[in-house]
């Protein structure tokens, strides 16, 4: 079947109420998923324990307690029960759907990596798993607020065990670029990437970014965000959903022919800027002369 593995926030106020949410809908994918909670977070132990899940407190992290990617997939995949692991974020709701996605890709491909883009919804209470139709009203929810983010947001990662092991640079968890160069190498080690996002209905759980100490300015654009943007070497190391080689429809496979489209003026960008600049030095002089000098900032 599949090992699941993620990292929490604190189980404090709000994130407790969305984390418990979206882990109580994974256990619900199938009775023998196996599901992993990486670090010592407050109150991890503990839902651990009551949700039945496996905890491993002990991951490395930076000076400032930010957690290393590399270490919790590199012990993911060396502790897993399953060939057939998926990284997610702890506040995305997973349903049925993602398990025949998941059931399609690996009877298709040895290599892959499976990935979708999430839709955006606020949920404030803890989700009545019991009701019958708990899936129905969810997806409804989700479709009707129609907020689904673009290719380059990535919240759950299908991959067989050893894709990434011990290839990961010093990425850490809940900062920019981590998910985008994910695919990156899948793509650069031969892998195929699976777009998912028509077959799989993942639910994001909107939150705030009051676990920052500067909020949502310091998460995309502070120090640790900084080292993570120059981790995927100026983009050179970065893809998106728009780079997958096939996408999923039902539990079909088709060629992502789009792909090029996308790859060429990726490329076609990587060399006209530094011409552009190039020329807007040589003509500098000329523009001057001509009164086009840029105005003074004031």
């Amino acid at each position: 079947m599949l090992t699941i593995f993620t990292t929490a926030k604190p189980f404090r106020g709000h994130s407790a109420i969305i984390q418990r949410n979206a882990i109580q809908s994974w256990k619900r994918l199938d009775p023998s998923v196996e599901i992993f909670i990486f670090g010592d977070d407050w109150g991890a132990a503990e839902v651990c324990q009551d949700l039945k899940l496996q905890h491993v407190r002990i991951i490395r992290k930076n000076k400032h307690g930010t957690k290393y990617l590399a270490n919790i997939y590199d012990q993911a995949q060396e502790i897993a029960r399953y060939d057939v692991l998926c990284h997610v974020n702890c506040d995305i709701l997973l349903m049925s759907d993602f398990r025949r996605a998941v059931e399609s890709v690996t009877n298709l491909r040895d290599r892959y990596l499976m990935a979708g883009r999430r839709w955006d919804v606020d949920i404030r209470e803890p989700i009545d798993f019991q009701h019958a139709q708990w899936e129905e009203r969810l997806r409804s929810f989700a479709l009707q607020t129609n907020r689904q983010r673009p290719a380059q947001w990535i919240d759950y990662f299908v991959f067989p065990k050893g894709l990434y092991y011990r290839e990961i640079p010093e990425f850490v968890i809940g900062r920019p670029g981590w998910d985008n160069w994910l695919l990156w190498y899948a793509r650069s080690s031969g892998a195929s990437l699976v777009d998912a996002s028509s077959a799989v209905c993942a639910i994001h759980q909107n939150h705030d970014y009051s676990y920052h100490p500067d909020g949502e300015r310091g998460v995309w654009e502070g120090e640790e965000a900084q080292e993570n943007y120059r981790l995927l070497e100026g983009k050179r190391k970065f893809r998106s959903l728009e780079d997958a080689t096939h996408i999923l429809q039902g539990n079909r496979l088709r060629p992502n022919y789009n792909r090029w489209i996308v790859q060429a003026q990726r490329g076609s960008q990587r060399w006209i800027t530094p011409i552009w600049f190039h020329l807007l030095d040589i003509s500098r002089p000329m523009r001057h002369r001509i009164g086009l000098r840029q105005k003074a900032r004031t």
